[in-house]
């Protein structure tokens, strides 16, 4: 890093991931002088996309054992300062990880095939067409990030493509959901009887809170037994619960209500379902606040951390010990996976997850969709949120389908999505023409923090930041970043749009001023 990087900062962030990325945009966007690292040689932490020979490193490093090992730092300390040490290597980001082919090494193409014989050695050749997401999200078209990327002008680092495609698990076989008004009408899967009836309970899902005394009668009443009352068939039933709603028999009517006015509001904005996908995968976002924190000033260094966290008497934090120097600064935000293990809260819940490779779409069609799938919960699992990706989200090859794979933890990530797997593809020895052909797998469980008392044993000015919670958006990241903002600047605002390059208008003075970071506008955040 060298001499010359200042010494001291308004807020340093430790930790590429979604909440740190977003604050220290938010941070550098008000004029705060912002240092942001990272001590793996990427950007999004939990929440980054990696080509395949990415991916393989990743996996490596998450099967070598934890090293408990501290730094050997040795910070200049004043009178009553003390240091907590940080580990050697950042504990693994995941565990019971398990990758495995499904296909030959190699394999001698007859020419004649009509379905393409994938082996390892073709698949590894295209690694480079691969982005593989850790934590893959959605965004709902009038949701709360959809929103502060377009009110804060970060829109012009993105690119989304709609999804194209809700499906649902029914009767043994899947079958697209009716999701427009257009789409209930032309569904053949529902009568008519039927489709009157669906029209009429979303439009008072639609206007629920407009109605605070019909509310009270659902207050303590399930949003399954709410349907029933209704008297809608059980193919209904379904079709709202698990498809729209993404609900359980066991979640709250209000709740419901509300997560199937959430679906409804974001249909038609930007095409026939409520849901984008960023493209080149979910890890893209992380960066595209980095991106705005560069331009507005923001420092960046890639493999170097925090080897040490300097506290006062006063319990509050003073620096970091990062490459034989103290950093003052004012606020520290640190992604939780880089904090010392005295500041980390007790054991949480888990997210299991798992990501497949297959030669065709889980539900064949005449051109490619990018598919969602709310399992619903059997016997063996709980609800699975299921994610189908093809290349022109430049997810894979062309050839190839990615099936991502979302479920709160209970056994190992295997046990608890093997059954849903292998009801959707043909797994080495099964041959269904009706599904597609498994070529590569991996099952990871990772940690969800969201629900964890993050403040409970750190100094008054530093803030332990969550990964990827089992939401389908990214809700809880902002929210989390904006809480955090708020506490440590009450009075500015939160991300203000910031100007396209032509608009700004320079004065001859301010020229030189103005120039550089305009300049960095269109690059990747500087090292």
């Amino acid at each position: 890093m060298g001499d010359e990087f200042p010494k001291e900062y308004d807020v340093i962030v430790v930790g590429t991931g979604m909440t740190e990325s977003i604050l220290a945009a938010a941070a550098s966007r008000v004029g705060k002088r912002v240092l942001h690292l990272d001590s793996n040689e990427y950007y999004g932490g939990l929440w980054a996309s990696f080509n395949f020979e990415g991916l393989q490193q990743w996996v490596g490093d998450c099967q070598k054992p934890k090293d408990e090992t501290e730094c050997k730092a040795d910070p200049q300390l004043a009178d009553g300062e003390s240091a907590l040490k940080m580990r050697v290597h950042n504990p693994p980001t995941a565990t019971n990880v398990k990758e495995q082919w499904h296909v030959p090494e190699t394999v001698e193409s007859s020419g004649d095939d009509a379905k393409k014989a994938w082996s390892q050695e073709e698949v590894k050749k295209l690694y480079r067409k691969f982005n593989i997401d850790l934590a893959p999200k959605l965004l709902y078209s009038r949701g709360a990030l959809v929103e502060l990327l377009i009110s804060s002008n970060i829109a012009r680092y993105t690119e989304f493509r709609n999804v194209t495609r809700v499906v649902t698990w029914h009767e043994g076989k899947l079958t697209p959901v009716p999701c427009s008004r257009a789409d209930v009408f032309a569904t053949q899967n529902i009568t008519v009887v039927e489709k009157r009836m669906l029209m009429n309970l979303l439009q008072e899902c639609t206007e629920y809170e407009g109605n605070p005394e019909k509310l009270k009668k659902h207050e303590n009443q399930s949003f399954l037994d709410f349907l029933k009352d209704k008297q809608l068939t059980d193919n209904l039933i379904h079709y709202v619960l698990y498809a729209i709603a993404m609900s359980t028999e066991e979640t709250p009517c209000i709740e419901g209500m509300a997560r199937t006015q959430k679906f409804l509001l974001s249909l038609g904005r930007y095409g026939n379902t409520p849901f984008l996908w960023p493209m080149y995968g979910s890890g893209e976002i992380p960066q595209a606040f980095c991106r705005l924190c560069a331009v507005f000033g923001g420092l960046y260094h890639l493999k170097r951390g925090a080897e040490a966290l300097i506290v006062g008497s006063d319990n509050t934090l003073k620096a970091i010990h990062s490459d034989k120097e103290n950093l003052k600064s004012n606020y520290l935000v640190m992604g939780l996976d880089y904090a010392p293990d005295s500041l980390l809260p007790e054991e949480s819940p888990g997210i299991s997850r798992g990501v497949f490779l297959i030669d065709s779409s889980i539900l064949a069609a005449d051109k490619e969709h990018l598919t969602l799938l709310e399992f619903p919960p059997d016997e063996s699992s709980g609800p699975v949120t299921i994610v189908e990706v093809g290349s022109l989200t430049n997810a894979c090859p062309q050839g190839l389908y990615m099936v991502h794979m979302t479920t709160k933890q209970k056994g190992s990530a295997e046990e608890d999505l093997m059954s849903v797997a292998k009801k959707l593809m043909n797994f080495p020895g099964e041959t269904d023409e009706s599904k597609p052909n498994l070529v590569w797998s991996m099952f990871f469980n990772m940690k969800d923090t969201s629900t964890c008392d993050l403040g409970a044993n750190t100094p008054t000015n530093l803030f332990l930041t969550s990964g990827p919670d089992l939401d389908l958006d990214f809700d809880f990241a902002i929210k989390q970043a904006k809480e955090i903002f708020s506490k440590m600047y009450p009075e500015d605002e939160f991300l203000p749009r910031a100007p396209d390059p032509e608009e700004i208008i320079l004065d001859d003075d301010d020229e030189d001023k103005q120039k550089q970071p305009e300049e960095k506008a269109s690059e990747e955040p500087q090292e």
